[in-house]
């Protein structure tokens, strides 16, 4: 979950800050968050040019860890 945060941090410093999308960082992290990013933005469309599915995908992780942990522990 916390990738997911610091790729939108990321996402809203690379316009103020012109941080490289090659840079091999930003590209690992794009990297390990799309997987989970993909499936939700295929589904739900963009609202202008905000992209809600990191906070959609942050809301379902957070809901699966708490199920896991309830029912696993």
């Amino acid at each position: 979950m916390g990738a997911i945060l610091l790729r939108v941090i990321l996402s809203w410093a690379a316009l103020a800050f012109s941080i490289d999308p090659r840079n091999p960082l930003v590209a690992a992290l794009y990297e390990i968050t799309e997987p989970i990013l993909a499936p939700i933005r295929s589904i739900m469309p963009r609202i202008g040019m905000i992209d809600l599915s990191p906070f959609v995908a942050m809301i379902l992780l957070e809901f699966i860890a708490r199920a896991a942990e309830q029912y696993l522990v």
